[in-house]
This record gives C-alpha cells, sequence and structure tokens, in this order.
C-alpha cells in the first residue's frame, strides 16, 4: 500500500476525487499553516479567519468532489487563490454590513459642507472614479490585474505577492510597474478621468 504523505498533491486530489477520503487530510495538513497564516496575516482577527480557513477547504472539498478541479500541478496556488476569494468577499461583506442609512427628514443636513467631509456631489464623484477604477483593473492582463489587487485591496507587501504568486520579486514589482502603465493607458483610451 502507498503511503499518502509521499503522494504529490495532484496525487492526493485523484485519490480524494476517487473517494479516500485520507487523502484529503493529508492535503490538509501538508499545506493548513500556509493557508492559515496568509489568511490571518490579511484579516487579523484569529475567529474569522478560522471561518475563512473553514470555509477554504470546504470549497475546496465541494469543487473536487463536483469534478470541477483542473489539474494543473498548481494545487497549492489553486488553494491560495480559494483563500483569497474568501477573504475579498468576507471584505466587501463588511464594507456592506458598514453602510448605514439615514432616515432624516432634512436631506440638506446630508449636503452641508460644515456637517460632514464632502458634499453628496463629493461621495458620487467619488463612487464613480471606483466604479472607473474597477472597470480598468478588469481590462488588465490576469497576471496584472492579480498583483494588482494583492497589493492595493488586501495591503500585500510585494514579499508577500512574490511568494503567493511564486515568482520574484522583481518580477511582481515589473508586473506593478506593466499594471499601472496599461491602467494609464486604457484610461485615455476610453477618455476616463480619475481624478476629482
Amino acid at each position: 500500500m502507498v503511503k499518502l504523505h509521499t503522494l504529490t498533491d495532484e496525487q492526493l486530489v485523484r485519490a480524494y476525487a476517487e473517494g479516500n477520503n485520507e487523502a484529503f487530510d493529508t492535503l490538509l495538513k501538508r499545506h493548513q499553516d500556509r493557508i492559515f497564516s496568509y489568511i490571518l496575516r490579511v484579516i487579523k482577527n484569529e475567529d474569522v479567519a478560522n471561518d475563512i480557513f473553514q470555509d477554504t477547504f470546504v470549497k475546496a472539498i465541494q469543487t473536487i468532489r463536483q469534478g470541477r478541479y483542473t489539474e494543473n500541478g498548481k494545487f497549492p496556488a489553486w488553494i491560495s487563490r480559494i483563500a483569497h476569494n474568501l477573504i475579498i468577499d468576507y471584505y466587501r461583506q463588511e464594507k456592506s454590513e458598514n453602510l448605514q442609512s439615514s432616515d432624516l427628514t432634512d436631506i440638506d443636513v446630508l449636503n452641508r459642507k460644515e456637517l460632514c467631509e464632502d458634499t453628496i456631489e463629493d461621495i458620487l464623484i467619488s463612487d464613480q472614479i471606483k466604479k472607473d477604477v474597477k472597470y480598468l483593473i478588469e481590462e488588465l492582463p490576469e497576471l496584472q490585474k492579480e498583483v494588482l489587487k494583492m497589493r492595493y485591496y488586501q495591503g500585500l507587501s510585494f514579499k508577500e505577492i512574490a511568494e503567493l504568486t511564486r515568482v520574484s520579486i522583481n518580477t511582481a514589482l515589473g508586473r506593478m510597474r506593466y499594471a499601472i502603465l496599461n491602467l494609464r493607458r486604457i484610461a485615455q483610451e476610453k477618455d476616463i478621468i480619475l481624478s476629482m
């Protein structure tokens, strides 16, 4: 009988897909420390990090069981991407839950400069700029988009980005540089102004 710990990630995934539950336990043990450390480093809350960690592996189980896992020899990158996407989902949910509505009848209260930092007009312009930036980011090549999102939306260092994407720091920096140059070029081509 083959010892599971000697198998590659891809062989373990195949074994698990064929019904060997111990194969997934081996995968989990192999990658749990790195994945949990990454999530905790970004989230900075152990309870939330635990939830996201569990959701990451539940999603992996579902994907493998449904036969949707594509073998490409990069299981660590795949499981990291699941964690990464769940972290983004968590922050989106946090942001929407923190938005507060105002039931005040006097709408002018919301638009008085002395009572808030930004007027409604400023907020609308700012929201439009954010939508434009999001649109522009989606136009970038996948590798540049990935680095830009990790840097600006997750606040990761270039060292962390390099480790997660399995490239050198110089490559990560180069991708960021080209992403910014391409953002400017695309904004110019689409006649999008990114300042208030």
